[in-house]
């Protein structure tokens, strides 16, 4: 629907007509009171080591997982709550990766018991079912493949998280006007109700998000890009009994052959997105009428509903040349952004906080050294480029740009009915997994996430590779049947590193791994006499196949590279 003129006899009607409608009432989110810092004093700009800006997903979980490794935080924001006014779900599909750094954070339990837990997903062309997947099929993990909640509920508890904790300084109503990197320091400049203050970062994040004005003012080229294609989404109750599942119409026909998503969500609330036509006005497609309209035509006419949220997007892309810019580093949004399909945007920011957050710990506690910070650009960034990649398909196949890029979404979809070997090629969003690491200087074989495994140990207790984790900013080392006396050897050269060693059917001198069923062995694609060294991240650092004492160290230390003061053992 095009935008057009209305006279007083419409809007009156249309005024009418939304009355009939009815709104579930807003929710109440959390307020943090605005506290003075002690930067205020007057006595010069104090030093921390850590400054975050932006208490986004992504900033949150940096600042939550500092917080659990014991390295105090600033974090600053502008806003006093969470969410984007309240009622919008903008981000609702967390994915595993994500769940198991929740997990290690201590939410993971909130987000369960409050979001909705799916695995299977299922694509649809007109009346008729193409394709579907089930997630679980090849998941050891103790976390499942995805859980749908609303964005805010999830910053909502991190934030929680982090005051149980204790360790970061949150500052609400703190909004950053200038950032001024320096040699050894970001000198920064903030705002506040009170009066205006300075203070020095031995390290700034910019988790401020999309529109980063950091970014900005640093005059650094984000290469943005906009889409045609609109759609709209609305939060919405209503009684007719739906499965749990993803669903999703490449062209449905009551979108006038247009894509929709259905996903449901916490407290009740599906999120469907509507694809509208390219033409379309944000605030017509948006009325309580039109959408209305849309989703009878869905549902039914007699279907009974509440409308949580509604409201237009249209989605762009942008890509940072540089993730690290000296001691200024970019997470998140504020690095890349990515169209929303598979849902490879509020993920990867997270796990972009996971990535830099013990990195950090390690050069801060002088145990490792400045190249470990370099590691994070040269990870995240092929990985945002991989999603950027992996979106930008989804969108050509849902939004298709010229006569021949229809015929050959028709073509699938039709061969995807009939033949089973052209349903994966329905490109409706590759949903959001783990991204591998390229081979780089700290991690020479490349990397691959490791799940949270359930572990058995040999005097009976069960735990999990978070449980590990969890415990400190530490590597984890597992020998399958290591030679007799090389556990005792490499203690020894490994005393005093963030290293926790442990033994998969093997010597007695150390904790002991029971894998009689093979998963870990097989997870790990690890032999007898193998080595494996799993990072803080839940990486794989490093496979040794017939390992030695000497290489099991060379390991550890390419993995973690020692500070220039950091004398060599």
């Amino acid at each position: 629907m095009g935008a057009g003129a209305v006279s007083a006899e419409e809007e009156q009607e249309t005024r009418a007509v939304a009355s009939t409608y009815r709104f579930a009432p807003p929710y109440e989110l959390p307020r943090w009171d605005f506290v003075p810092p002690p930067d205020l004093d007057g006595g010069g700009p104090r030093r921390y080591p850590v400054v975050i800006v932006g208490a986004g997903p992504s900033g949150l979980t940096l600042a939550c997982d500092l917080a659990q490794r014991g390295i105090p935080a600033v974090l600053l924001d502008e806003d006093d709550t969470v969410g984007v006014r309240g009622a919008s779900s903008r981000g609702i599909c967390y994915a595993q990766k994500s769940l198991e750094i929740f997990e290690r954070l201590g939410i993971y339990e909130r987000v369960r018991d409050k979001g909705v837990t799916w695995s299977v997903g299922r694509t649809f062309s007109g009346d008729s079912e193409v394709y579907s997947f089930n997630l679980q099929a090849n998941s050891v993990s103790a976390q499942p493949p995805f859980i749908n909640l609303q964005q805010f509920y999830v910053e909502w508890f991190l934030v929680d998280r982090i005051r149980e904790i204790g360790t970061a300084d949150l500052r609400w109503k703190n909004r950053v006007t200038s950032v001024e990197p320096r040699g050894e320091h970001v000198r920064v400049s903030v705002e506040t109700p009170a009066g205006d203050y300075v203070l020095e970062a031995d390290y700034l994040i910019d988790a401020t998000g999309a529109n980063s004005p950091i970014r900005t003012a640093l005059g650094l080229d984000a290469h943005a890009s906009r889409s045609t294609d609109r759609w709209c989404i609305t939060d919405v109750r209503f009684t007719k009994p739906l499965p749990v599942e993803r669903w999703t119409w490449v062209d449905a026909p009551f979108n006038e052959g247009r894509g929709v998503w259905q996903h449901l969500m916490g407290d009740g609330v599906w999120r469907i997105d509507y694809q509208m036509a390219e033409d379309a006005d944000p605030e017509t497609i948006s009325r309580p009428e039109v959408a209305g309209s849309r989703l009878r035509a869905q549902l039914g006419e007699d279907v009974d509903f509440e409308f949580v949220w509604i409201g237009p997007y249209q989605y762009r892309d942008h890509l940072l040349d540089e993730f690290r810019h000296g001691r200024l580093f970019f997470i998140g949004d504020a690095a890349h952004v990515v169209s929303p399909f598979g849902a490879r945007g509020g993920n990867t920011g997270i796990q972009d906080a996971a990535n830099l957050g013990w990195k950090l710990a390690l050069v801060l506690r002088g145990h490792a050294g400045d190249a470990l910070l370099d590691s994070y650009h040269a990870e995240r960034r092929p990985a945002a480029v991989e999603n950027l990649q992996v979106t930008s398909r989804s969108a050509r196949f849902l939004a298709p740009r010229s006569p021949a890029e229809h015929r050959l979404r028709r073509a699938v979809v039709d061969l995807a009915r009939r033949h089973e070997f052209a349903r994966p090629l329905v490109n409706t969003g590759r949903m959001s997994v783990a991204n591998a690491y390229p081979p780089a200087p700290c991690l020479p074989q490349g990397g691959r996430t490791v799940q949270n495994l359930p572990l058995t140990f040999a005097n009976g207790t069960r735990r999990s590779l978070m449980d590990l984790l969890r415990e400190d900013t530490r590597f984890v080392g597992i020998w399958f049947s290591p030679p007799a006396g090389a556990v005792a050897r490499l203690r020894a050269q490994l005393e005093g590193l963030p290293v926790c060693l442990y033994a998969c059917d093997g010597d007695p001198a150390l904790p002991t791994l029971l894998d009689r069923a093979g998963t870990l062995a097989r997870h790990l694609e690890a032999g007898p006499g193998s080595f494996c060294l799993i990072r803080p991240d839940a990486y794989r650092a490093a496979l040794i196949p017939d390992a030695t004492v000497e290489a099991a160290v060379t390991a550890l230390r390419t993995a973690m590279p020692a500070s220039a003061g950091h004398a060599e053992r």
